[in-house]
């Protein structure tokens, strides 16, 4: 007989908002055997009071609040385990402290090739002004220096990373981005959107060993473990994460915890070339399962960049930003719904990037030329990622074609608010992120943190969601608190919603009969205590299929 683990003194929330906790959960065979009370509990795995068999065994939680383990439902893992060693920027309040922290790392590392910046913000350039290379080549000129801006759609380098990248005057912008240039032509020394990933990425996708890259996954592997995630999300595949996941499988048959995973496709203004990029996604998907399996690594989709970001005025609206601005998609719908159709009929699931208004119109737009090219289905599972200002009617299509709010709690810390909303500069700065009108028109929403783009720890954005409050400044006031989520409603969202966005609810995000023993044990109270505590915390204890992944230290 299999041995039994019995879970008991603990609050179980079983995924569900709609249904009460459970006293207990026994666990047989990296599977769910039961959940509820513990004499049912222990009559399920066999355990009759003096008659229990030794492979029964009980293990107290001590009166933790226990839920399935942390979805994360949208995720970046090679850049998050590569950012974990960049130097930090989120928190420099000024260009001073910019040129400090990078002359610090300078001095630290007088060999290193290159020295890596992440998750600065724009609240530090005075209005009007934008990253130059100068400002980095008066502290770092020697070697390149590349800064991740903090949403990950914009990169600010110096002199000679431009020159490392290959950017002259005569460099064409790619579709969709920008090399910003002065009067006379000259690169500036910021790269938006397609620009930064085209030039910075590649070229940092080119200097990368191997062996940079198994260390890089294995770190966000381990960073999330430890914050209660135990399935991903993962947002940005391509071949260097097929690559990397390959090699790790190969090694161990399998990884750490099941990911699923939305092929990124690029832009590149021809229908015909956008289009050749689904035949190769689709050979990669079926090659991988053929391989691997789908246990724990599965190819399910392909990821639109519709737009860029309010933060730099590249998010595509319906109205202009405070500067007059009002700039198109990275995907206009000529090309767009070609690809979104190609995609669909070679059933991958579609997620669309749409942080502007007019963007999610796109989105849906998108999704309903799936259905009226390739007909009714209900396995396509669309969803929608960011949704930062998003109008009424959009929420409404949304609830009607069934498609998933994919959103992240972090991204609206009152504390990284201050730019976003003085771009917009009307009611809009007051009307983002509307999780309530999600909830209320029945849309299903699928909660994670875009890491890096924002912290990765699962109880912060728990925080958040719970109390419209900063996690990184506690002295600011709460956005738009009315939002808020109920501990079980974000809980669910956090865990049996983005298993259902991606198609995988039967396997994890649910303590339920036959489910995969994916399970966090809270260090801090979800679901009753003050949300406050939640703020550094992590999983007292994390189990993946059953086994023991993360033990927290006393």
């Amino acid at each position: 007989m299999s041995a039994t683990t019995i879970y008991r003194d603990a609050t179980v929330f079983t995924g569900e908002a709609a249904v009460a906790p459970r006293e207990c959960f026994a666990v047989r065979d990296g599977l769910v055997l039961a959940a509820g009370d513990l004499a049912a509990v222990r009559l399920a795995a066999g355990a009759h009071g003096a008659d229990t068999p030794p492979e029964v065994i009980e293990v107290s939680l001590g009166g933790a609040v226990v839920t399935p383990g942390i979805v994360e439902g949208h995720a970046h893992m090679l850049m998050l385990g590569e950012s974990l060693s960049k130097v930090q920027l989120r928190d420099a309040g000024s260009l001073t402290v910019v040129q400090e922290r990078l002359a610090a790392a300078r001095a630290a590392a007088p060999d290193a090739p290159r020295i890596l910046g992440t998750s600065w913000m724009f609240d530090i350039f005075a209005e009007g002004e934008r990253p130059t290379a100068a400002v980095i080549d008066a502290v770092i000129s020697d070697v390149p220096v590349i800064l991740d801006a903090n949403d990950l759609h914009s990169v600010w380098v110096n002199t000679a990373a431009l020159a490392a990248m290959g950017i002259t005057r005569d460099t064409p912008d790619p579709v969709g981005g920008e090399i910003v240039r002065d009067e006379n032509g000259d690169a500036t020394g910021f790269l938006l959107e397609t620009a930064a990933m085209s030039f910075a990425w590649g070229y940092l996708d080119s200097v990368r060993s191997e062996a940079d890259q198994d260390r890089y996954l294995s770190a966000a592997f381990d960073a999330y473990l430890e914050t209660g995630v135990t399935a991903a999300t993962e947002m940005s595949f391509g071949e260097a994460e097929l690559a990397t996941y390959r090699r790790r499988l190969a090694r161990d048959g399998r990884l750490p915890f099941p990911v699923t995973a939305h092929w990124l496709l690029t832009a590149s203004g021809d229908v015909a070339t956008d289009v050749a990029q689904i035949a190769r996604i689709a050979a990669a998907r079926d090659e991988l399962a053929a391989e691997f399996g789908t246990q724990w690594l599965q190819i399910v989709g392909v990821k639109f960049i519709l737009d860029g970001v309010i933060d730099a005025c590249t998010a595509t609206m319906r109205a202009p930003y405070a500067n007059g601005a009002l700039p198109g998609p990275i995907w206009e719908r000529e090309f767009a719904l070609p690809v979104a159709v190609a995609a669909d009929a070679a059933g991958l699931r579609l997620a669309l990037h749409a942080i502007g208004d007019e963007a999610s119109t796109i989105a849906l737009d998108m999704v309903q030329e799936c259905i009226r090219v390739n007909g009714a289905r209900t396995d396509r599972r669309p969803r929608v990622e960011h949704l930062e200002y998003v109008a009424d009617d959009t929420i409404a299509r949304m609830a009607a074609l069934g498609v998933t709010a994919s959103m992240q709690p972090v991204h609206c810390d009152p504390a990284v608010l201050d730019n976003w909303q003085a771009v917009l500069g009307d009611e809009r700065a007051h009307t983002g992120f509307p999780w309530h009108k999600f909830r209320n028109a029945g849309v299903l929403l699928a909660l994670g943190t875009d890491a890096p783009t924002a912290p990765h720890f699962a109880p912060d954005n728990l925080f958040i969601a719970l109390t419209a409050e900063s996690a990184l400044d506690r002295s600011r006031a709460p956005y738009q608190p009315e939002r808020v989520f109920t501990p079980a409603q974000a809980l669910e969202a956090l865990t049996l919603g983005a298993a259902t966005a991606t198609g995988r609810e039967q396997e994890f995000g649910r303590i339920a009969t036959g489910a995969r023993a994916n399970v966090a044990v809270w260090a801090a109270n979800p679901l009753a205590g003050a949300p406050e505590a939640l703020l550094g915390s992590g999983a007292a204890l994390t189990l993946v299929d059953g086994e023991v992944a993360h033990r927290r230290q006393a």
